[in-house]
């Protein structure tokens, strides 16, 4: 998931914040305890987040490795390329992008690939079903690992968990079609700013008849126990909703946000004025960093999830045309601030406050001892009641600044200077 870049179609820089929704910690699970389709994910997964990839950063050769382990899936699978006239490569939809910083050219611009297969059906419509399957390489300006050496940003969670999700719906849908015609898309370049998916649907929207919607799955691979499982762009049509509620016979504590703009590639569809749907089941210790690994993930959860989206995409193919909705989009009343506290905030928490997820180490939070499970409930002479208060007072604080926090620590308050640095 990109949280640092931002789409290029038109829209002024976005500011929304972490996404996060629940630091998770999984264990490893082993194959012989796995189901059938958890065995696959975990397969897909691990052979993605292989240290022979070298992370799939857009424009390199693991990149092209992960392309063509992809291409090679679906067409194992069934699912053919659709999207090139390239007999050789008809599965690629190559695209340029020039990389920027603050918005000034820098270095030459790269040309990366998206993984495109389609699956015919009877019906006039398509559905478009995608998660991105680049990731950091071996770091560099994304990443936020802070070791001396450099490393292989793997990328297990973000997102080899949403690509193996796509190739197992793609298997599903191909053994029991649905009316709708379905584009699968595997797309690259999304950490550098949406690059593939803007790409895509700049240039081959046209090229498939009557758009119904996009799923996109980002981040999918760390269900937690709860069950707790975000989802964004419930505003974007107004059967969402119930088709969300009517679906989960799997317990799905459900987050939704409403706003169809977001830090990841079903933004580039919603800009098109196509539903969406993106799940992601929420940032965690290992995001952008080497410890983002296979092992971690809950392969028995995203079998869950993939049931789930399963159910939804076949309910939404049977009512065949989907209204559209605009929605706000969420990142224009997001403030602006100059420090952080270093930490990952649970945006599932539902009480008064802001309950830290996980701390950074070295950062302001961790240097004044706060901890994982703290719950912010006061800033300086800032009430913390929600995640827009917390978002509000650091848009208040500068750098050197020293204020007075205070957390509930299980369930007895404590007041601790942090300086922002």
């Amino acid at each position: 998931m990109n949280l640092h870049n931002t789409p290029k179609r038109g829209l002024s820089t976005l500011l929304l914040p972490v996404l996060s929704v629940l630091a998770l910690s999984t264990h490893a699970q082993d194959s012989p305890k796995l189901s059938k389709v958890g065995q696959s994910l975990q397969a897909d997964i691990r052979t993605l987040a292989d240290d022979e990839m070298e992370g799939r950063k857009v424009g390199t050769k693991g990149e092209k490795k992960a392309a063509d382990y992809l291409v090679k899936r679906f067409s194992s699978i069934g699912v053919s390329g659709g999207i090139s006239t390239s007999k050789k490569e008809p599965y690629f939809d190559f695209f340029e992008a020039q990389p920027s910083v603050h918005g000034t050219p820098a270095g030459p611009k790269i040309t990366g690939r998206n993984v495109v297969a389609v699956l015919p059906g009877n019906g006039e419509g398509t559905l478009y079903i995608g998660a991105h399957y680049d990731h950091w390489g071996w770091g560099g300006e994304g990443s936020l690992y802070r070791g001396a050496d450099s490393a292989i940003h793997n990328g297990a969670d973000d997102n080899a968990s949403g690509v193996a999700a796509v190739l197992e719906l793609a298997r599903r849908f191909h053994d029991a079609p649905l009316q709708s015609t379905v584009v699968f898309i595997a797309f690259s370049g999304e950490e550098m700013g949406l690059w593939g998916s803007n790409a895509f649907a700049k240039e081959h929207l046209g090229t498939f008849p009557s758009p119904r919607f996009m799923i996109n799955m980002d981040m999918v691979g760390r269900l937690n126990e709860e069950k707790q499982l975000a989802v964004y762009g419930t505003g974007t049509s107004p059967l969402w909703d119930g088709l969300l509620d009517e679906q989960n016979q799997y317990g799905f504590a459900l987050k939704r946000e409403v706003s169809g703009v977001g830090p990841s590639d079903h933004t580039s569809f919603y800009l098109a004025d196509i539903p969406v749907l993106h799940f992601f089941t929420g940032q965690h210790e290992d995001y952008h960093r080497p410890s983002d690994d296979w092992e971690k993930i809950n392969a028995e959860g995203l079998a869950a999830i993939v049931d789930y989206i399963e159910n939804i995409v076949r309910s939404a193919d049977g009512f065949g045309e989907i209204p559209f909705s605009k929605t706000k989009d969420q990142s224009e009343d997001s403030p602006r601030f100059k420090v952080t506290l270093g930490v990952v905030p649970d945006y599932l928490y539902s009480d008064p406050g802001m309950r830290i997820d996980g701390v950074s180490e070295g950062r302001p939070a961790a240097k004044a001892g706060l901890i994982k499970g703290d719950v912010v409930t006061k800033m300086a002479d800032h009430t913390i009641e929600s995640m827009m208060d917390y978002m509000k007072a650091l848009s208040s604080f500068t750098k050197g600044q020293t204020v007075e926090v205070t957390v509930l620590r299980q369930g007895k308050s404590t007041v601790v200077p942090v300086t922002f640095d």
